[in-house]
């Protein structure tokens, strides 16, 4: 299980520059099947998107201070030919 776009702390709201507040960084997992998906929610919290793979939808969801765990591999992994449907908590 490796982290990846780890953000050391979260920006302070509003430290844009422009005066306009910045969306809540949010967590994503990418790739969990089995029991490895317990371990990352209890060190770094529950996600707020899970990914089934790292595909095209998963590259345009994460914003640039949010937090990507992923179950094998990291960002630089060739991105899926096929997307994936994805799990967001406020579908659930």
């Amino acid at each position: 299980m490796r982290a990846g776009r780890a953000s050391a702390s979260p920006p302070a709201a509003g430290s844009g520059g422009d005066g306009a507040a910045r969306p809540p960084r949010s967590v994503h997992y990418v790739g969990f099947r089995d029991d490895r998906y317990w371990n990352a929610y209890r060190v770094f919290g529950g996600p707020r998107v899970i990914h089934r793979r790292w595909d095209f939808y998963a590259t345009r969801d994460v914003g640039p201070d949010d937090v990507v765990i992923f179950a094998e591999g990291d960002e630089s992994q060739p991105v899926a030919d096929r997307n994936a449907t994805d799990l967001d908590e406020r579908w659930l």
